[in-house]
């Protein structure tokens, strides 16, 4: 079964308000999307840049991290009465607008 965004946002709802008991106030989860986001470049510098891994870090999941960041974006969309699809499908008309020879003309990326 295929999860799609508004799915997603519905059932972190019904997650949040049968097991989590309620959301977490809108700047509360602003930080802990903070934490989930260096959590994410925690991993993603050690598995991909030049640095190191610590022995606690070796056996975090790059997937797990990703799902803590976008389950806590959730969340504040659900709080702030955003429609995740609806953003994203005008993030796109927004971007092929803006940048549909931006990219093609950039050498940088030849």
């Amino acid at each position: 079964m295929q999860l799609s965004i508004r799915d997603a946002q519905t059932r972190v709802d019904e997650w949040i308000k049968t097991t989590g008991v309620r959301y977490f106030n809108e700047l509360t989860n602003l930080g802990i999307l903070m934490e989930e986001v260096g959590e994410l470049s925690r991993i993603m510098v050690r598995r991909y840049g030049d640095q190191s891994y610590k022995e606690n870090d070796k056996d975090k999941n790059l997937g797990d991290e990703m799902a803590d960041v976008l389950w806590v974006l959730i969340c504040l969309a659900n709080q702030t009465g955003i429609d995740l699809t609806e953003a994203l499908e005008k993030n796109f008309e927004k971007k092929n607008l803006r940048d549909s020879e931006r990219h093609k003309n950039n050498e940088k990326l030849q």
